[in-house]
């Protein structure tokens, strides 16, 4: 498929552009920044740089695409993560894509592990009030989308008691599992969902 992604060069984005070439996928990243992909050498590997608060930047970019990924940050303020969905939303109904995976890290309800819950209470509960808005704003802009979605809340931020949630479980001695997140099996998920309708208008929650 010929799939984009918003946010190829942050942590979880970095691992779907790889995820996405290991299985055969044409795959354009959209960055700010092309430098922080020069360690990622693939035929199948497209270049756009622009910024997701230009929604011209973005209207060009997905051109003769099929699927979208979305795996932004928190910069500029907290700005980047909600408005620059919009942007990606808006877009899309322009140039008639439906197909969006999308990662964020909203919730506050239950996860597993001593770590994960400290560091979701204290960071998300305490220090990062403004950008939890956001991200709740972002998903605001998914679920009213109509898109065929499917939203991917990774590890310590997942919340079991929102409406069509589904929980993804690892075990908590996991290798490949950090403080944070578990970034090649979140990556991996979402580009499986390029291939089923299983989670299509579901929020998916995966947790150690």
């Amino acid at each position: 498929m010929k799939v984009i992604i918003f946010g190829a060069t942050g942590t979880v984005g970095i691992e779907i552009v790889k995820q996405a070439l290991k299985n055969g996928d044409e795959v354009t990243a959209f960055v700010r920044d092309p430098q922080k992909l020069q360690s990622i050498s693939h035929p199948n590997l497209y270049i756009h740089v622009g910024d997701v608060l230009s929604l011209n930047d973005v209207e060009n970019a997905l051109q003769n695409h099929e699927a979208v990924f979305c795996a932004l940050g928190d910069g500029r303020k907290g700005k980047i993560r909600a408005e620059g969905t919009k942007n990606i939303i808006e877009a899309m109904r322009k140039k008639g894509l439906n197909r969006l995976i999308c990662q964020t890290t909203l919730g506050l309800g239950e996860s597993y592990g001593n770590l994960n819950f400290i560091w979701k209470h204290v960071m998300f509960g305490m220090l990062l009030k403004k950008a939890f808005q956001d991200h709740k704003l972002q998903e605001k802009y998914i679920l009213n989308s109509n898109l065929d979605y499917t939203i991917v809340r990774p590890s310590a931020f997942t919340d079991d008691q929102i409406t069509n949630t589904y929980r993804i479980g690892f075990d908590g001695s996991y290798k490949e599992l950090n403080l944070k997140i578990a970034r090649k099996e979140v990556a991996d998920f979402m580009i499986r969902q390029l291939n089923t309708n299983e989670y299509l208008k579901r929020t998916v929650s995966i947790s150690n």
